[in-house]
């Protein structure tokens, strides 16, 4: 197995890599939706750097890209525009995301300078589902002492406008990111692609779906370790939704992953410093909605949980960490054994992780220094030996002269 770093702009990394010289690409670049006010997320990577992952990537080699659900269409558009043919989609859904929806009414009320009479509270979260999605048990702990203390209020509208507009809002609640499937044309048939090149196809009984029996295929006489992998992957959450509401298999039918849990996030980095997280979805929704009093409490609480080791602050500090489970579902479906996995938008280093642990070979590409020196960390404690990490300029001249 080889692994290799570059930390460095992806499309000049890339322009120093021999043409046809990787079997796959598996990333999660920028969603072009500014998150959490982030500079590198102001657009979709551009016609352009597709180009060049199209130039260096195998006849036939498979690229998967995640992309964001308002802006899917200009990822794809771009890949395909860069000569790519698009395949597929698969779609992750999961059941934990919070909503971001405007109380239109409440600002209706706001924006009047009306005070809106309190009917009622929504309870906090319980405190055993809270620490589960968090992965610490001392989560539990805390919010057990805290309970009730950030209970949201529920309100009254008190202008006939507002009260005309009770019930509206502007946004749906976040369930799924799609992923691009996308594939570099192949030379002649697909046979011949496969023998020449070992790309082209799906490894699909690598990425079968286990079940309590083995199902057997409509070829007589031929059985399976499981069902065949479809485009549609579950989180724990919105799974156990299915399976309470279908009568013909429920998510057993497809690949399940949880969200990335805060040990996962942070395994290998335990000597890096504590950084204070950014304010919760639900924070930055109350924000919104101008709850004054949850504000008041979020600023003392937010002050007191970053003085807290075990929540509040991560080592590992990047906003969009994928689960090492998800990745290494998607490496293996589109990656031929002792195959090239290359990730251009390396992040926090979680394709590499996953590729590693799969013996695939790897080359990840990371403009962030901070976010390079995180990925770095974690993916060496998941192989003992990082054959080159390539940091300065003059030394990626000689870049993937091996590949």
């Amino acid at each position: 197995m080889s692994f290799e770093l570059v930390q460095g702009d992806c499309l000049e990394a890339m322009k120093k890599m021999s043409s046809n010289s990787v079997h796959s690409i598996v990333t999660d670049p920028p969603y072009g939706l500014s998150f959490m006010g982030k500079k590198w997320d102001y657009d979709v990577p551009s016609v352009e750097i597709w180009k060049e992952a199209f130039r260096v990537l195998k006849p036939g080699g498979h690229l998967l890209s995640f992309a964001g659900s308002r802006t899917y269409h200009r990822m794809a558009v771009n890949i395909e525009d860069a000569g790519f043919e698009i395949r597929d989609q698969i779609m992750w859904v999961y059941g934990s995301g919070f909503p971001k929806s405007h109380n239109i009414s409440k600002a209706i009320d706001k924006a009047a300078g009306a005070e809106r009479e309190v009917i009622g509270v929504v309870p906090s979260r319980s405190p055993t589902s809270q620490a589960t999605n968090w992965g610490n048990k001392g989560v539990d702990k805390w919010h057990e002492e805290k309970k009730g203390t950030h209970d949201m209020e529920i309100t009254k509208p008190t202008t006939p406008e507002a009260q005309q507009w009770e019930g509206w809002g502007s946004a749906l609640k976040p369930a799924h990111e799609p992923i691009v499937v996308a594939r570099k044309p192949l030379i002649g048939t697909i046979v011949e692609n496969v023998l020449e090149h070992g790309t082209g196809g799906l490894n699909i009984d690598a990425c079968r779906i286990e079940g309590e029996k083995p199902l057997r295929e409509i070829v007589k006489g031929t059985t399976t370790k499981g069902r065949f992998p479809a485009n549609i992957i579950f989180d724990e959450e919105a799974g156990r939704v299915l399976d309470e509401q279908s009568d013909s298999g429920g998510a057993s039918r497809f690949f399940y992953c949880a969200k990335v849990s805060k040990q996962e996030r942070n395994a290998g980095c335990e000597n890096l410093p504590l950084v204070k997280y950014a304010p919760s979805n639900q924070a930055k929704a109350e924000l919104k909605r101008g709850n004054e009093d949850f504000n008041a409490w979020k600023g003392k609480e937010q002050d007191k949980r970053n003085n807290n080791n075990h929540i509040g602050s991560n080592q590992n500090h990047h906003p969009t960490v994928k689960p090492v489970a998800l990745m290494k579902y998607l490496c293996r479906l589109v990656t031929p054994p002792n195959g090239i996995v290359l990730d251009p938008f390396l992040g926090s280093g979680t394709t590499g992780i996953a590729a590693t642990s799969l013996d695939f070979n790897f080359i990840g590409v990371e403009l962030s220094e901070e976010y390079m020196e995180i990925a770095r960390h974690r993916i060496k404690n998941h192989v003992d030996v990082i054959e080159t990490v390539l940091i300065e300029e003059e030394k990626q001249k000689s870049l993937f002269d091996n590949w």
